[in-house]
């Protein structure tokens, strides 16, 4: 598969850029260490900022490979790092992955955007146009034939955003936090061809 590597993006009120160490504070501060904001991810809020820091300089080290995408989502008007979006890889090869997809070729494995935002930057449309620009940049910059997307049953705001992004909505499933606990989901779906015919 091509890959394009972590690229920066511009929309009309967003820049999507890498996230680099120095921005620990303002990522603890805005969406890492808020149980609101955490409550449907994987991961647990950040105890503080030497945490959030810690994390980002592992991430730093992960920007070389072209197959890496994380990006700090940065509000132009303020200048502020609101919150984060990246797509990430699970691999192909588990019975029930290829039960879940029967449509697709899942050689290159499944390729799913993630995203996060702080609550003060919540209702505003900023997250589904930080989503269209990953999403463009997935099947203009590499040869990716298709996005799932995933949320909670319990927060259906974020189904709304991969709706609005293009992502239609194909089955019901179950993903588990790091620590194991199991969150019912709905499961999405945008291919290429239905992209072209979207944007």
């Amino acid at each position: 598969m091509r890959h394009a590597g972590t690229q920066e993006l511009e929309t009309e009120r967003l820049t999507l850029r890498r996230l680099l160490p120095q921005d620990a504070e303002m990522m603890y501060r805005n969406w890492a260490s808020d149980p609101a904001v955490t409550r449907w991810l994987r991961w647990e809020p950040h105890k503080n900022a030497a945490e959030t820091r810690e994390l980002l300089a592992a991430w730093a080290t992960l920007y070389p490979n072209p197959d890496y995408y994380q990006w700090a989502i940065v509000e132009k008007s303020s200048g502020q790092v609101i919150g984060s979006i990246s797509l990430y890889n699970s691999l192909p090869g588990e019975p029930q992955q290829r039960n879940e997809w029967p449509c697709l070729d899942l050689t290159d494995g499944i390729w799913e955007p993630g995203y996060c935002i702080g609550k003060a930057w919540w209702n505003k449309g900023l997250t589904t146009e930080a989503l269209r620009a990953v999403v463009k940049f997935w099947f203009t910059q590499t040869n990716g034939q298709f996005l799932t997307c995933c949320h909670a049953v319990d927060n259906p705001a974020s189904g709304r955003v991969m709706e609005k992004a293009g992502f239609v909505y194909h089955h019901d499933a179950t993903y588990h936090k790091f620590d194991g606990t199991p969150v019912a989901c709905k499961s999405y779906l945008l291919t290429k061809a239905a992209y072209t015919g979207i944007y």
